[in-house]
């Protein structure tokens, strides 16, 4: 039985700040890449390498996933959710800038705040924990709104739709998992159900699209792709899926609104995008709300 824990400890913390960091430099990353190749491209590139990586990693290590345990249809589903999920954002990329579709991704705490205590009772936040994870969500619209304000992009109203969609999928691929036996497998199964499914989806998917399939391309594409691979869609999607198992999702969710705000600070970096009040303001507001959501209740 995988050992559970009611709030979130030094590792978790560190964990899901390195995976935030990365996943909000991994936007400006593909956005980046963009030009020479497409993003539904990339996304099938990614996942069809992961799960090679994954399946690799399991057989060193002798992790069985192949196994009867009862985990085959809530697997099945969180992963159609997962690849889904990518689906709606790596299309809704075509209609609408990036940074606008992250404030509506990044609604996806919402879902699971929502629906999992439905399910999982010890899940429940109280009135303060709410108030912390509208901080956070506040802060992501607030940083942004320089930016939202000025997009002008045919269609963007179908983007947004996407995106919100796409936040959606991830919320209840949250849920699922923390409100069935997928708590009780190994983080590397976990996610092989999720990378497996969408190596298989969003190569078809890419194709329907229309998408050239470009394998001639430049080192630096070379090497986002490599760390799209290995370093997002490997390892730090591992390491979602093992605190997935063993910390409250509600108050791992929250963290995530960290993503969008280290993907204008990497923006501004290396895009040259100013550093304005905004974003600094944001980073303290993200933070009054994760504190606010993993606050002990007294007594």
């Amino acid at each position: 039985m995988t050992p559970r824990k009611d709030h979130l400890d030094g590792v978790a913390v560190s964990l899901l700040l390195a995976c935030c960091l990365f996943w909000g430099f991994q936007q400006v990353l593909v956005k980046a890449t963009i030009p020479e190749l497409p993003p539904v491209f990339q996304a099938a590139i990614r996942f069809t390498g992961a799960t090679l990586l994954l399946w690799i990693w399991c057989a060193r290590r002798r992790v069985r996933l192949f196994e009867r345990d009862g985990s085959l249809f809530a697997g099945m589903l969180a992963g159609a959710l997962f690849a889904t999920e990518f689906a709606c954002l790596y299309v809704g990329l075509r209609f609408s800038p990036a940074s606008r579709l992250t404030v509506f991704l990044y609604t996806s705490p919402f879902w699971v705040a929502a629906l999992l205590p439905i399910f999982v009772s010890s899940e429940k936040l109280r009135p303060l924990q709410w108030l912390g994870l509208a901080f956070a969500f506040a802060a992501v619209v607030f940083a942004l709104s320089e930016h939202t304000a000025s997009s002008s992009v045919a269609r963007q109203w179908l983007g947004d739709l996407l995106a919100l969609a796409a936040g959606m999928f991830w919320g209840l691929t949250t849920v699922v998992i923390r409100s069935s036996r997928l708590t009780q497998i190994s983080a590397e199964k976990l996610l092989f159900y999720q990378v497996g499914i969408s190596a298989l989806t969003l190569p078809v998917l890419s194709l329907a699209l229309g998408e050239p399939w470009v394998w001639s391309f430049s080192a630096f594409a070379a090497l986002s792709l490599a760390a799209q691979t290995v370093l997002g869609a490997f390892a730090s999607y591992l390491a979602w899926m093992w605190m997935l198992g063993r910390y409250p999702a509600t108050k791992i969710s929250v963290f995530v609104f960290l993503t969008p705000v280290f993907a204008l600070l990497f923006g501004s970096l290396w895009l040259n995008e100013p550093v304005s009040i905004n974003l600094i303001a944001a980073l303290s507001m993200v933070a009054v709300g994760i504190v606010l959501v993993n606050r002990k209740p007294a007594g």
